[in-house]
């Protein structure tokens, strides 16, 4: 992507819908873009690192509030890294969280499925599993 390009290219290029890009502007991650006599949007190298930045943190699962706080620190190259230490390990805590919870339901599922003994859906034990969770074994909430 060299130059000014129109949106479509950008998003191509980023490999994001063009309504992605509009809620970005709209939220105010990404800056509004200049316009041409017939008003349409034209993007720089400097949009489409910042796109590129903005979409790898939400593939990470960071908020639109911690990506805007990332982005502010990088414009400020020379500020301490503190903060985008502390909310990347904020993120890295999400995300244990996460696969904990995961666990418990792969556990917990591994273990209805376990207990079916075929038969009548009447007397099914993945029904009753289902229909109870005091029958759960563990907390997956």
């Amino acid at each position: 992507m060299l130059g000014l390009n129109p949106i479509g290219v950008l998003a191509k290029a980023a490999g994001v819908k063009v309504t992605t890009i509009r809620y970005y502007e709209g939220i105010g991650l990404l800056p509004t873009p200049p316009r041409t006599a017939s008003d349409r949007r034209l993007y720089g190298e400097e949009d489409a690192r910042r796109l590129s930045f903005i979409r790898h943190a939400r593939e990470l699962g960071f908020p639109i509030e911690a990506i805007r706080s990332l982005l502010e620190l990088s414009s400020h190259p020379e500020l301490p890294c503190d903060l985008a230490d502390e909310i990347v390990s904020h993120q890295l805590l999400v995300v244990e969280a996460k696969i904990a919870q995961l666990c418990a339901l792969r556990e917990e599922l591994t273990r209805i499925s376990l207990a079916c003994e075929g038969g009548a859906t009447g007397t099914c034990r993945v029904i009753e599993a289902l229909a109870d969770h005091g029958l759960c074994s563990t907390e997956h909430v």
